[in-house]
């Protein structure tokens, strides 16, 4: 007989609770090995391949549906893992080069404060944004599909150019939050509320956006893995300094 493994064992492995495990069978996405007389469930070595796999797409911001068609597909394991892999690395050297951008500029800024200069007498405007794919900006939206509808579309109709100013004005906002919380400027200050205004506004202007989906947005600053990479590749916190900025907007908003 296969070797087993009880739920509380995979849970401890993994690192997944066993809650998320129970919710993973009951959409059909991991069903276990077997359930014992007992009602628990016991995992076998396929099952903590399908697991890893699980856990790596999830870790490249694949949402669960998604997943389950890749799985669906697949049909041998090595191959699978083999392209999971090519995925983490290029995901590695993105953040790496999306990293060594932001040190660049961070250096570059320091440079200019002491120099009197502008940063951009210093550093080439388009190496600010090297590592840094628009199209991941779009890709994440997907958990608010009435925005990520309205900015594939107007994306579409947008010469290379204008994209390029969107992400600008993007990494832009990041680097001025992370300058206003590195000087120790509350997240419901006038000068940091000015700037979550400002992206609501642009937010709206896309789509119609509420104060709690803002505030879901917030959120995905932090829960949304590239997100939450991009933000604390600036600056370690800075993540959540968005999320509570905004917070403190959708609260007033609401």
């Amino acid at each position: 007989m296969a070797e087993d493994w009880p739920i509380s064992e995979v849970a401890r492995m993994s690192g997944v609770t066993a809650r998320t495990l129970r919710h993973y069978d009951e959409i059909g996405l991991l069903p276990p090995a077997r359930i014992g007389s007992n009602g628990h469930r016991y995992y076998e070595e396929h099952q903590l391949l399908l697991l890893q796999q699980i856990l790596v797409l999830r870790a490249l911001g694949v949402g669960l549906p998604e997943i389950g068609r890749v799985l669906a597909d697949q049909v041998d394991t090595v191959e699978a893992l083999r392209s999971h892999r090519l995925r983490l690395v290029s995901e590695r050297d993105r953040l790496d080069a999306l990293a060594a951008t932001v040190s660049r500029t961070i250096a570059e800024l320091e440079q200019s404060r002491r120099d009197g200069t502008t940063m951009t007498a210093i550093n080439r405007p388009e190496n600010l944004f090297e590592g840094i794919q628009p199209s991941r900006y779009e890709e994440n939206l997907r958990d608010f599909p009435g925005l990520a509808e309205e900015t594939r579309r107007r994306t579409a109709a947008m010469t290379p150019a204008e994209v390029e100013a969107g992400q600008r004005e993007r990494t832009a906002l990041m680097i001025r939050l992370a300058e206003h919380m590195a000087g120790g400027t509350p997240a419901d200050a006038e000068p940091v509320q000015a700037e979550i205004d400002a992206q609501y506004r642009a937010l709206n202007d896309l789509h119609v956006v509420s104060a709690d989906e803002y505030r879901a947005v917030g959120r995905s600053c932090v829960e949304n893995e590239e997100w939450r990479a991009a933000y604390e590749a600036i600056a370690p916190g800075l993540a959540a300094y968005q999320r509570d900025a905004i917070e403190v907007y959708a609260v007033r908003l609401a």
